[in-house]
């Protein structure tokens, strides 16, 4: 644990792998001309991001076959890149509005490859007969149908990019949520001492409350993803340097640095975890649950929920929220937006000045004092 390795971890190798037989699957599920934009997209986009587009545009060519009368019950596996040239901008506008509250492939339904094994999407779905999209929802399935049409019109499949004439569901910023420093501080105190839990919860606290303070800590105290907290590998904590490695979206590799506070709940969580035997597998894995196996996303966003329920009763607060407060706090402390973007990993320097520079509630606090109406 002194030095930092070069190990990934086997079970983002196996999320990797899913990930890929997934897509596979999906583009045996669409046209030829999908494949070639997804794979031109390789370079640019992660296979996760590959992913969800090949979700989206399967969305787009059940459409056709379903609604549009050139496509009409035709086998969207034999679409032609070229016959997307006959989609006009009012076609585009059409399926914009289908967006919004669609029929979702029943629960009987085949795959479309007729092999009868439903899809991860499929599975995913025919829990409910329509799928409803807020604007986001709508304007990431519009993005990716303008970034494949745009492929198209670049490559002379089609004579022109119709679809990016269609104006987009405009989005609503929301005010970001976050906790307040006095709330932070509950929220570690209440994880560490296990008050306020049920007896039922706070029998698995006894066993696992030092992994809680210490996951806490981490996000709290360095604005980690979840994906990077449950990825770490006990060979990427370095405690001679404070530092420590993680495998950012896109599969790029960062180090990064935290305090003594936070190496405090590491040692101690760590202390125990040294003594643990895992399942095979999972020997590298820093954070355990309590089937001795990496933890999973999910159990951390179930953790965090409990305990803050507590700590923040009128907040819903989730591990992106935790990582939400460190940048807050961070930007407040120093000012620096390209400090905070560098820290929590953002490609764009725009994204984070989108969510941190314009907020400032103690400044807007204090620019209610200032200006007098009347007279005391």
């Amino acid at each position: 644990m002194q030095k930092l390795n070069n190990s990934r971890g086997s079970h983002a190798e196996a999320a990797a792998n899913r990930d890929a037989d997934q897509l596979d699957r999906m583009l045996g599920e669409l046209p030829p001309c999908c494949g070639e934009y997804l794979k031109a997209a390789a370079d640019t986009v992660t296979l996760r991001t590959r992913l969800a587009y090949a979700y989206d545009l399967r969305v787009f060519f059940r459409y056709l076959s379903e609604n549009n009368d050139g496509f009409r019950g035709q086998d969207v596996r034999c679409v032609k890149a070229e016959q997307l040239d006959s989609i006009t901008t009012h076609d585009f506008e059409l399926y914009q509005q289908y967006l919004t509250r669609y029929k979702a492939p029943p629960a009987a339904s085949q795959g479309a490859s007729g092999s009868g094994v439903k899809s991860g999407y499929e599975a995913l779905t025919e829990h409910r007969a329509y799928r409803d999209n807020s604007a986001p929802g709508k304007m990431r399935k519009m993005s990716t149908l303008r970034s494949f049409i745009q492929y198209l019109f670049t490559h002379r499949y089609v004579s022109a990019n119709r679809v990016s004439l269609v104006t987009l569901p405009k989005l609503r910023e929301k005010p970001i949520v976050h906790l307040e420093p006095d709330e932070a501080a509950r929220l570690l105190d209440l994880t560490e001492t296990g008050e306020a839990l049920t007896a039922h919860q706070q029998a698995y606290h006894q066993a696992l409350g030092k992994r809680d303070v210490a996951m806490l800590t981490l996000m709290l105290g360095t604005g980690i993803r979840v994906s990077e907290c449950v990825g770490l590998n006990l060979g990427d904590v370095n405690f001679e340097e404070n530092a420590f490695r993680v495998t950012r979206k896109g599969g790029d590799q960062a180090i990064l640095y935290y305090s003594e506070e936070v190496a405090g709940a590491l040692k101690a969580y760590i202390k125990e975890r040294e003594q643990i035997a895992t399942l095979p597998g999972h020997e590298d894995a820093l954070f355990l649950s309590l089937q001795k196996r990496r933890i999973t996303a999910r159990a951390v966003e179930n953790l965090v929920s409990k305990y803050a329920k507590t700590a923040a009763p009128l907040k819903r607060i989730t591990p992106h929220k935790l990582r939400s407060t460190y940048g807050t706090t961070l930007y407040k402390e120093s000012g620096d937006i390209y400090l905070v973007a560098d820290v929590l990993g953002h490609a764009d320097v725009n994204t984070t000045r989108k969510h941190y520079a314009a907020m400032n509630d103690e400044q807007r606090r204090k620019a209610s004092t200032m200006v007098k109406l009347r007279d005391d």
